[in-house]
């Protein structure tokens, strides 16, 4: 006889991988392909979809615009991603999840190794996207989870 956990147990792998197809995760440090700007922009999707390159290249570039590093690559979109500075590489990186217009992303400390002006860009834009997709930070930076939260969890020694 089977208990109830273990019928239930395939159908969570199933739910599992959907959930997934619509949750993007930015690293604590960035990890850009070891291609072109506009490859690592466009590899998502291509992986994915069947476009146009056209339309890949259009919205590679209004993702860029929202991660606020357009301006400052739009000379360079075929030059390799590693020339790239550390907060650039980031906001790339952020970037090229948008490509996929997920529900969720989550991310891991995504500003603790950037210089203050690359840390106030990400969280401006971190203002704008919540307006589109949920976002899930974790930081040990208690000044950042205040400007940038609507909901804030703190947990100290394994309680919430």
């Amino acid at each position: 006889m089977r208990s109830g956990a273990e019928n239930t147990g395939s159908n969570i792998k199933i739910y599992v991988r959907e959930l997934r197809k619509n949750i993007g995760m930015i690293f604590q440090q960035p990890n850009p392909l070891p291609t072109s700007i506009l490859k690592n922009m466009i590899m998502p999707l291509k992986e994915n979809y069947k476009a146009p390159r056209e339309y890949l290249r259009e919205k590679a570039i209004e993702k860029l615009k929202t991660a606020a590093l357009y301006d400052e690559v739009r000379d360079r979109l075929k030059r390799n991603a590693f020339f790239l500075s550390g907060g650039q590489q980031q906001r790339l990186c952020i970037a090229r999840a948008l490509m996929l217009e997920l529900k969720i992303l989550l991310f891991d400390e995504p500003c603790s190794a950037l210089d203050p002006i690359a840390t106030f860009k990400i969280e401006e834009m971190l203002h704008e996207l919540k307006k589109e997709c949920t976002i899930v930070i974790v930081t040990h930076n208690m000044e950042q989870a205040q400007r940038i939260s609507d909901y804030t969890a703190f947990f100290f020694k394994a309680k919430l």
